[in-house]
C-alpha cells in the first residue's frame, strides 16, 4: 500500500474541532499526522493548496439495490458513486431483492463490498420479508455483520413489533431506523398534499403521514427508554416532535437528505418524475424548519435516502417509482443551500456528515485523527459546477440536482488509505 503524503491542504476535522493548515501522511492506511509540514521518502506527494481536507463523508442512508436490482445499482457501481462524492462510509438499506433479512445475505453484501470504493455497513430488516409482523433473527444479523435494522421503504406495521426491536437492539448494540409512515393516511399519494397536488390534480401524501409515524417511534423510545433514529424527516411537525422529545431526554436521533432543505414541492409543477421520492418535496415552511433542525441540532445527521431508478422506470410521472439518487452531490447541496446562505459554517455541515451519523450507527470513522484509518476527502469548497446526470457514476440518472450550479467539487477521496477517485491531477 503506498504512503500519502498531502502537503498545506486546509484541515477541518469535527470530531475534535480541529480547524488548521497543514499536512496530512498515511502510512499504512492509517494517519499518522495531521498538521505540521512533514516530509516521508517514497510517498505520493499531494498539493492541497487551496483544498479542504476532511473526513470522508458517512451517509447512513443508501439503496444499493443489491442483492436483486442490479439494473438500477450495485454494490461496486454505487461505492464508485460514493466515492465520486466525497463519501468514504455508507450504510445500506434492506429492501433489497431478497431483503436483507438473513445472516446470508448480510455476508453477501459485506463479501462483495471488500473490493469496493468505500465501506459498506449494513442495516438488516426489522421484519422477515420487510412485511412488517413477523421478526427476523436480529442476533444473526448482528453476528453476520449488520449494524443496525429497518424495514426502510416502508414503516413497521406492528407497534408491538417496533417496541420489540427498538428493546432487542438496545442490547444487541445495534441502532434502529425507523421509516415513519402512516400508511393509511400516504396510501396512493404521489407528491405532498396541498395547493401544487391539487393544482396538478394528483393524489397526495400528507405531512400527517410522516408526523403520526415519528409520535408512534417517539412515544416508543420514551416509554420504553431506548433509542430510535428517525429517517428523512421533512416536515416542520416532526422536527419540532424531535426537537422537544430530545429536551425531555427522550434518546432520539434524526437525520434528513439534502432534497429537503433546498428544493420544494414546487418542483412537481415540471411533472419530472426525478423530483418524486417518500417521503415528498414539501412546503416553503417545511424546508426552512429542516434548516433550524439542523442549525440548532435537532436533526444530527444529513444522509442522501440515495435511491436508483432506472431512465425507463422514471419515464412516467404517475406510474414511476419514488426515489432520487445523491451521493454524488450532498457535500455540495450542503456548501450551497447552508454554508453559502450562513445558515451554518462549513465545520457545522460536516459534522452532520461525518462524525455525527458515525456516531449514531456506531461505528468508528468520520475522523482524521492520528491513529484512525485513513479515510479522507479532498474538495474545493467554492468551485462551482454543473449537475450533469450522464457524467454521474452509479448507473441511475434520477438526480434531484441535475442542471442545477452548485458550490463545492470534490477532488480526491481515499479510502483505507487508498485513492478511491481523482478528478484532478493530484
Amino acid at each position: 500500500m503506498q504512503n500519502l503524503l498531502i502537503h498545506s491542504v486546509h484541515i477541518l476535522d469535527p470530531s475534535d474541532n480541529t480547524d488548521t493548515f497543514g499536512d496530512i501522511l498515511v502510512k499504512n492506511g492509517k494517519i499518522v499526522q495531521r498538521g505540521g509540514n512533514t516530509t516521508c521518502c517514497g510517498a505520493r506527494e499531494i498539493d492541497g493548496r487551496g483544498l479542504a481536507a476532511s473526513p470522508g463523508l458517512v451517509d447512513i442512508h443508501v439503496h444499493l439495490r443489491d442483492p436483486g436490482q442490479a439494473q438500477k445499482e450495485d454494490i461496486f457501481s454505487g461505492c464508485r458513486a460514493a466515492a465520486a462524492g466525497g463519501v468514504t462510509s455508507l450504510m445500506c438499506m434492506p429492501n433489497t431483492a431478497p431483503p436483507i433479512d438473513t445472516p446470508e445475505t448480510v455476508k453477501y453484501v459485506l463479501g462483495k463490498a471488500e473490493k469496493a470504493d468505500a465501506r459498506v455497513y449494513v442495516c438488516g430488516a426489522v421484519s422477515k420479508g420487510l412485511c412488517g409482523q413477523e421478526a427476523a433473527c436480529w442476533r444473526s444479523l448482528k453476528e453476520a455483520g449488520a449494524v443496525a435494522l429497518s424495514d426502510d421503504g416502508r414503516s413497521v406495521a406492528s407497534s408491538a413489533l417496533m417496541a420489540r426491536a427498538m428493546r432487542d437492539a438496545q442490547l444487541l448494540g445495534l441502532a434502529v431506523c425507523a421509516h415513519c409512515e402512516d400508511v393509511s393516511l400516504s396510501a396512493g399519494g404521489k407528491m405532498n398534499e396541498g395547493k401544487i397536488s391539487a393544482e396538478l390534480g394528483v393524489n397526495g401524501i400528507p405531512a400527517a403521514a410522516e408526523n403520526c409515524g415519528t409520535a408512534r417511534e417517539i412515544s416508543l423510545a420514551a416509554s420504553y427508554g431506548v433509542p430510535v433514529h428517525i429517517c428523512h424527516v421533512s416536515t416542520a411537525v416532526s422536527t419540532q416532535m424531535v426537537r422537544c422529545a430530545k429536551q425531555h431526554g427522550v434518546p432520539v436521533t434524526a437525520e434528513t437528505a439534502p432534497h429537503y432543505f433546498s428544493l420544494t414541492e414546487n418542483e412537481l409543477l415540471s411533472r419530472d418524475a426525478d423530483f418524486r421520492m417518500n417521503p415528498p418535496l414539501r412546503t416553503v415552511k417545511d424546508r426552512l424548519a429542516v434548516i433550524e433542525g439542523l442549525r440548532d441540532g435537532t436533526i444530527d445527521a444529513i444522509a442522501t435516502d440515495h435511491a436508483p431508478h432506472t431512465p425507463h422506470e422514471k419515464a412516467d410521472f404517475l406510474s414511476a417509482p419514488s426515489g432520487v439518487i445523491g451521493m454524488e452531490t450532498s457535500l455540495a447541496a450542503g456548501i450551497t443551500y447552508l454554508v453559502k446562505p450562513g445558515y451554518m459554517t462549513l465545520m457545522q455541515l460536516l459534522r452532520l456528515m461525518t462524525c455525527s451519523p458515525a456516531n449514531i450507527i456506531h461505528i468508528g470513522t468520520g475522523t482524521l485523527r492520528p491513529g484512525a484509518d485513513a479515510d479522507i476527502v479532498l474538495f474545493a469548497p467554492d468551485e462551482e459546477w454543473i449537475v450533469a446526470p450522464d457524467k454521474l457514476h452509479g448507473k441511475s440518472r434520477n438526480a434531484v440536482f441535475k442542471g442545477r450550479r452548485l458550490t463545492g467539487k470534490v477532488k480526491l477521496t481515499v479510502c483505507r488509505g487508498k485513492i478511491v477517485y481523482s478528478n484532478t491531477g493530484l
